[in-house]
């Protein structure tokens, strides 16, 4: 008994200053250093403080670095095309760079490719480093399209240091890929490519030169093919610690865009340490608690309720008590300074720094919520549990309490066993209609407080079982926040 005194003690008395984990979170700390140290071991520079200074002015969170690869007609320059468009990023077309590339390296494949002879990984590879290093792509990022064909071409271009930090994949049926053959278009003039149906040109002046494809059929789809299928799953090996995801291509193109941006906006899994710090709102009724209790339990979090503590102040007969007790004895809403004081202290403990913690009944409006935040107590996720107000009267009104046991029931969910116990229930003085209307009537009007406040939180579909409730909210807590991008206008 003594020793968890002094347990308890300790842990009062070790209150860690919350900035110092949130600062190393919010600034990607560890994730600076991992980048760090994998560019300079990729590109090995002869003077790495220099580099390294040039590394840490660029934008290197937000630079993306894509390759897309595909079978023939899968729609691989559409899709390069529009993403870069969107990224804002720079397209960069093999065969096109292989053209205005004036270095040794691109006078040497030229001379090769202009012999029928094929251009070694070697040199490819020194072509697109030097491309993907100039100012353009350096600021901005790249989306390298049908790049690389073979395993070997992509290991010479990673040991060159191009670095990919997405590779999308596009599948589709080798019938689809022959039948979509037949209405591809080139533009002799810009080399770009059209689809009779499923990409035409907008201007008529382009649509007047479109010429067909050299080679036929055999030559254009059939040789790659065969060359993609012969490759494909060797080639993924060499992107298996990369960002990678694989795309049916069979479908509108607006779709599979839509759904490889998406892709594009989200992080790869970081091996930094990681302390949750969760934040459930929610109408009452839409099940926090619970939630709460099922994510402390796994994860080994502590479970903040705020009205625990408050009850808790409330009886220790602290100064803080006795300024709170005229708010609570008149049923008023306790000031938020006060309330901020009883759920700080707790959130500051050593086991809620060390474990993490999931927090609920805590904040209740936009104001609360910005000084949590000044406090220096930030969530990384928050969850908004939404449920419609009839389902939340239909859910506490009819809850019923055993004056005897204590026992808590549901008259449609959790019936008693007997008439005897039936009539014997009560209602709790929380959960009449009256007391249910007013709580809805405060969420009601400060969640969108809330929701400007925390304009990163997750809404969940709370009318539905916890244990599903439960899978999406794991779900979305367990995969890195999607990554806020400007988007050009179509």
């Amino acid at each position: 008994m003594r020793h968890c005194e002094d347990d308890t003690m300790a842990m009062e008395r070790l209150a860690i200053p919350p900035e110092f984990s949130t600062y190393a979170e919010e600034k990607g700390i560890f994730t600076l250093y991992e980048g760090m140290l994998e560019a300079l071991l990729t590109a090995r520079p002869e003077c790495p403080l220099q580099f390294l200074s040039h590394y840490l002015s660029m934008d290197r969170a937000r630079m993306t670095c894509v390759v897309v690869y595909g079978p023939p007609c899968s729609g691989q320059h559409s899709v390069s095309k529009l993403i870069a468009r969107k990224l804002r990023a720079v397209h960069v077309v093999p065969e096109r760079v292989l053209r205005e590339d004036q270095s040794p390296a691109g006078t040497q494949a030229r001379a090769l490719a202009k012999e029928g002879k094929e251009v070694t990984p070697g040199l490819w590879a020194a072509i697109i480093h030097s491309r993907t290093q100039q100012t353009d792509c350096q600021d901005k990022g790249w989306v390298l399209e049908a790049f690389p064909r073979t395993r070997k071409q992509a290991l010479a271009l990673q040991s060159k240091g191009v670095i990919a930090t997405h590779f999308v994949h596009l599948e589709c049926p080798d019938a689809v890929l022959i039948e979509r053959y037949g209405g591809k278009r080139i533009d002799p003039l810009t080399g770009d490519v059209y689809h009779l149906v499923f990409s035409p040109p907008t201007s008529t002046a382009v649509a007047g030169r479109l010429v067909e494809e050299e080679g036929g059929v055999t030559a254009n789809v059939h040789a790659p093919l065969e060359l993609y299928h012969c490759h494909s799953h060797s080639l993924l090996t060499a992107y298996f610690a990369t960002h990678c995801k694989t795309f049916n291509a069979d479908q509108p193109l607006g779709d599979l865009v839509s759904q490889v941006y998406h892709f594009l906006c989200t992080r790869k899994r970081s091996l930094a340490p990681h302390t949750p710090r969760v934040v459930l709102l929610g109408p009452s009724g839409s099940g926090k608690s619970v939630q709460a209790a099922k994510l402390a339990h796994k994860y080994n979090l502590i479970n903040v309720d705020c009205e625990e503590l408050v009850q808790q102040e409330m009886v220790s007969g602290s100064s803080l008590a006795d300024k709170m007790k005229p708010f609570t004895d008149s049923n008023m809403m306790i000031p938020d300074d006060m309330v901020l004081s009883v759920v700080t202290r707790r959130l500051g403990c050593l086991d809620c720094m060390s474990r993490g913690w999931v927090l609920h009944g805590f904040p209740l409006t936009g104001n609360q919520a910005e000084l949590l935040a000044e406090a220096g107590f930030r969530p990384n996720r928050v969850f908004f549990l939404n449920l419609c107000e009839e389902s939340v009267k239909e859910r506490l009104t009819q809850l019923r309490v055993d004056p005897i046991s204590g026992e808590r029931y549901h008259l449609l969910m959790k019936p008693p066993a007997n008439h005897e116990l039936l009539n014997r229930l009560e209602t709790h003085p929380h959960d009449t209609e009256e007391q249910v209307s007013k709580r809805l009537e405060i969420h009601r009007e400060f969640a969108q407080e809330l929701e400007d406040v925390y304009q990163l939180g997750q809404h969940v579909n709370a009318d539905q079982d916890p244990l599903t409730v439960f899978e999406v909210i794991e779900s979305l807590m367990v995969n890195p926040l999607p990554i806020l991008r400007p988007v050009l206008d179509e």
